[in-house]
């Protein structure tokens, strides 16, 4: 009996090893399977954002040899041959580094965020201070990206082959228009091939000739010219406003620290050290954005380009542009707004 017994327990015993075996094969199976269906869900993913990205934020191919006579429907700014950055179809027009931006949005955020939280909720009436600090946040930010994602001016390049003339040295010939009887030389660009117009410059960074170029403005990653210049006057001004604000009402604040308990430069420190961080900050921004804003008056009143300005290309004669303060306030501030010359979301013609 008990050898009868030994080999039915051993037949228990290998039965209950194959139903393990054959539970773990399929909760790996069941784990590959999960996996594999991870995995294409991912590419899923990854496809569709690219289908959104190309089709929908529209950002240009780095290069022109992408777009080929296959492709029907492409826009002009997918062959553009300067620098810049395209995104919704080309309604957004950047410098080529748009992540400049960003780090000029983050300092007035955290500012902002610092100023609502420490510095005004010790101060009388402190919702209508910190509702018009984020009124005065959001106005920055308008003008900010306003000023970032338009067009500056830019001037469409001669992709014809033609050369211009050329003098018995070899050197291009000049052109020379008159302007309120002053004569002024026109440049040629060998970049985009063209005559530049009077106050127009070639952008190193963007790549481009842009119309009355004043600056390419690192703290917004565009160029500053003809279509976006008020834009960025306004945009100083209220920021140097927006700052003033904030220096003030934490000056308010220190002081009322200072006069309970008469504290010291280190006390201040100890007890409300963002306070302290805050005034500091928007104090040196608002002597570094309030120089700006003057300086840009008085190009203004002058109407002259920050370019203009720091060459001195009118030291020695006459500004031909110059019609008087208040008909060059007029004419820079108040003026029709200049349409951009290319359209870059037109269908390109093959």
């Amino acid at each position: 009996m008990a050898s009868l017994q030994q080999p039915i327990e051993e037949n228990e015993t290998n039965s209950e090893i194959t139903q393990v075996d054959a539970v773990i094969e399929t909760t790996e199976l069941q784990n590959l399977s999960i996996e594999e269906v991870e995995i294409d869900f991912l590419a899923k993913i990854k496809k569709l954002l690219f289908t959104v990205w190309r089709n929908v934020i529209g950002i240009k191919p780095l290069h022109k040899e992408n777009v080929t006579q296959n492709h029907r429907g492409d826009r002009l700014y997918h062959i553009c041959s300067g620098k810049n950055v395209f995104f919704l179809k080309a309604l957004l027009i950047c410098g080529p580094n748009p992540r400049r931006l960003l780090l000029t949005i983050v300092p007035i955020s955290l500012s902002s965020l610092v100023f609502a939280v420490y510095v005004a909720k010790d101060v009388k009436n402190s919702s209508i201070i910190v509702n018009f600090c984020v009124l005065l946040t959001l106005i920055v930010f308008a003008n900010l990206i306003m000023v970032s994602v338009m067009d500056p001016g830019i001037i469409p390049k001669n992709d014809e082959s033609s050369f211009p003339e050329s003098t018995e040295n070899g050197r291009i010939r000049s052109k020379r228009v008159v302007i309120n009887e002053v004569e002024l030389k026109l440049k040629h660009c060998h970049i985009c091939n063209i005559y530049r117009p009077p106050r127009s410059c070639h952008c190193v960074t963007c790549d481009n000739c842009v119309e009355k170029f004043d600056h390419h403005c690192p703290w917004t990653g565009q160029c500053i010219g003809l279509r976006n210049y008020r834009l960025y006057v306004l945009l100083l001004v209220m920021a140097t406003l927006y700052f003033v604000y904030i220096f003030a009402f934490s000056c308010q604040k220190i002081q009322q620290k200072n006069d309970g308990n008469g504290m010291g430069l280190i006390d201040l420190v100890r007890d409300c050290p963002e306070t302290l961080a805050l005034a500091c900050f928007s104090f040196v921004a608002a002597l570094f954005v309030g120089g700006l804003t003057c300086y840009h008056m008085y190009l203004i009143a002058t109407n002259q380009t920050g370019y203009e300005n720091f060459r001195q290309l009118y030291g020695g004669t006459k500004n031909p542009f110059d019609k008087g303060v208040v008909n060059n306030i007029k004419e820079v501030l108040f003026s029709p707004w200049t349409p951009s010359r290319i359209n870059f979301r037109s269908e390109i013609l093959y």
